[in-house]
């Protein structure tokens, strides 16, 4: 059989897998209350009318009386009650979902962690699970728990958002919609009690819900949506219609803190771009698996988890020359755009360096390949 017709099957074969799983649609906001529960909730009413059997999988209304009201007519799918730490919790009944098996069901808080115990540890998990039955899953995420904009975010609240989810998650979305609200509507709405109950209202005001954070959340928010648009666009263009795809290359260190940020930005490129994109470490000599500190082996493991978990295939080499090593990587994966960290260099080792780094930019350079340097 010839590579085309294979292809083509291939091709085939994908359209039926893709057809038989469920829709899958989220609900982005830049914080909590912009409404996006709310949304989901008229989507629902709307769908109920259009005779589309929608169920209830798992709702917060946070006691927002709007909100609250409009779950009334919706028929809702009984949670799970489980004990854990002596207290009765709640969580949403997967199995139950996938037994009574409704044309959509709506899913809130994608980024939450289930109760120990639970099949799966995060509730994207569950959806996934879902959506591999056949069924379609609306649900709805803020961009602080978005993995690769983790940094972003904590750089502008200064909160370190523990509850994330992989940006690979949102990419299986066929539908992402942005819930846009100004930083005035937003404030108006938290100061009516809308949001928070009066008591954390003045908190809230002093901290993530500042005007100009709200601006640059929001900026975020709609960046994010825009390139997952791109993607969608990329991704239904005709496979005969020849595209220069990327391929990226992120290359780290022991070096926790910068390989960390190596990684996310590179993650984000690659959301981009829709493009493949590789971790490389280079082991030289003096790193090898019996020198190395235990805390810094600790962080690269953590790191190359993290990479894969963004989307990342990691490379691991041992070699004196981490230029060659480079080299070698960008010849063997075909790849377009090498990402490193900045230089943290005294004088001395800026002179020792820059023989290492010309020969890798005059390298990249002859064969056409971008070299980015992430601070």
């Amino acid at each position: 059989m010839d590579h085309e017709k294979e292809n083509n099957i291939k091709h085939f074969l994908d359209l039926i897998q893709k057809s038989r799983k469920g829709k899958f649609k989220v609900y982005i906001g830049m914080s909590a209350g912009v409404g996006k529960t709310f949304r989901m909730l008229q989507e629902a009413h709307t769908l109920l009318k259009n005779g589309i059997d929608v169920k209830i999988g798992y709702i917060e209304t946070h006691n927002r009386k709007e909100t609250h009201e409009l779950l009334e007519g919706l028929p809702i799918i009984p949670r799970r009650t489980l004990f854990y730490k002596g207290k009765q919790l709640e969580e949403m009944d997967v199995q139950a979902i996938i037994n009574l098996r409704p044309e959509v069901v709506i899913v809130d808080e994608l980024a939450h962690t289930n109760i120990e115990g639970s099949k799966n540890e995060k509730r994207w998990q569950d959806v996934l699970e879902i959506l591999e039955a056949g069924i379609n899953v609306v649900s709805a995420v803020n961009i602080q728990h978005i993995e690769s904009l983790n940094e972003n975010v904590k750089r502008i609240t200064n909160i370190d958002v523990q509850e994330r989810i992989p940006d690979s998650v949102l990419k299986l979305a066929d539908e992402v919609v942005n819930i846009d609200l100004t930083s005035e509507d937003l404030i108006a709405r938290l100061k009516e009690g809308k949001i928070y109950t009066a008591d954390k209202i003045p908190t809230a005001l002093n901290n993530f819900f500042k005007s100009d954070q709200i601006l640059q959340l929001r900026e975020l928010a709609l960046k994010e949506v825009a390139s997952q648009v791109n993607r969608k666009v990329e991704n239904e263009v005709p496979k005969n219609v020849t595209i220069k795809h990327e391929k990226l290359l992120a290359c780290i260190s022991s070096n926790d803190k910068i390989a960390k940020t190596i990684i996310r930005k590179t993650a984000r490129l690659a959301s981009y771009y829709n493009s493949k994109w590789y971790v490389l470490y280079v082991e030289t000599p003096k790193e090898s698996s019996d020198k190395i500190a235990l805390d810094k082996q600790r962080h690269l493991i953590n790191n190359f988890k993290l990479a894969t978990q963004l989307g990342a295939e990691v490379i691991r080499m041992e070699s004196k020359q981490i230029t060659d090593a480079i080299l070698e990587v960008v010849a063997q994966k075909q790849i377009t755009t090498v990402c490193i960290g900045k230089p943290h260099l005294s004088l001395f080792k800026v002179i020792l360096s820059t023989t290492v780094f010309n020969k890798l930019l005059n390298n990249l350079t002859s064969s056409n390949i971008d070299l980015v340097i992430l601070s």
